[in-house]
């Protein structure tokens, strides 16, 4: 029998029940990937982290419900709670081997400070299926990037579009961001993931990788509040974070609530059964 910790925390936050929910599993050898796809899918949350001491390091992977991704802002802050709160207390700092690199989450009192590699943007003609996935009003401007940025002219645009999950999970990227300048912000944005098994993202860490190298270079600031807003549970939900752009480095900040932890109990004919899907 292999027993797995396993903690919920909800991320970007300082309340339970608000903020974006992952996963983090505390793994003492890697398990399968078809093994690490089911657990997520199991926990039917936007992220499932799992990570592995590697030194004084941790090595990090981040799966949704249908796939495995190569960035999640806020899973890797909620994997750092974990590991600053419960496994190495005394620490201030971890830092976390990724498919994007290196990443280095530092506590600051109740606070988390995160920093991402920044992503090139490029301005393209909106794809089709984009247009109808969005509705009406079409975005001002589109951009392509892990995502497609799709750039309004207001937050009330922003706020009124009911995306089209069938038109949008056709595109080839990730997801789509739509963003504008804020009422109460510098900028602010929404998520739709419908090919990650996301249909709205509560705040998307990963997707501020791109949205603040644009908005610094439109706004032309470096340091900017963002607000992101989405359904989450049913009601306007909106969640505010500090941002910045440090060379090519994207800063960002916020607080972690835990939720619940609890014991993953996994038998060797549980792991057989799962190893090739």
């Amino acid at each position: 029998m292999i027993d797995i910790p396993i903690f919920q925390v909800d991320a970007f936050t300082e309340r339970i029940f608000w903020g974006n929910p992952a996963a983090v599993c505390l793994l003492e050898e890697w398990l399968p990937e078809a093994v690490m796809q089911a657990i997520a899918l199991e926990n039917n949350l936007p992220e499932t982290a799992f990570i592995l001491r590697n030194g004084d390091d941790y090595d990090l992977r981040w799966f949704t419900p249908a796939t495995e991704v190569d960035l999640c802002g806020h899973a890797t802050l909620g994997a750092a709670y974990v590991v600053l709160t419960h496994v190495n207390p005394d620490w201030d700092e971890v830092t976390f081997h990724s498919a994007s690199g290196p990443l280095v989450v530092a506590r600051h009192g109740d606070k988390f400070g995160l920093t991402f590699p920044a992503l090139d943007f490029f301005q393209v003609e909106p794809p089709e299926s984009l247009l109808r996935g969005l509705g009406s009003p079409a975005p001002s401007a589109v951009y392509k990037s892990m995502d497609y940025l799709a750039v309004y002219d207001t937050e009330d645009q922003v706020r009124s579009v009911v995306p089209d999950p069938v038109a949008l999970s056709a595109l080839d990227l990730r997801g789509v961001v739509i963003t504008a300048p804020g009422a109460e912000a510098d900028f602010c944005s929404r998520f739709f993931g419908p090919k990650l098994s996301i249909p709205e993202d509560p705040i998307t860490g990963s997707a501020h990788c791109a949205l603040v190298p644009y908005w610094a270079q439109r706004l032309g600031k470096s340091r900017m509040r963002a607000q992101q807003f989405s359904p989450r549970l049913g009601r306007t939900h909106t969640i505010s974070l500090d941002c910045g752009l440090d060379g090519d480095r994207v800063a960002l900040s916020g607080a972690a609530r835990q939720y619940m932890a609890g014991t993953i109990h996994l038998s060797e004919d549980d792991l057989d059964q799962n190893r090739e899907g």
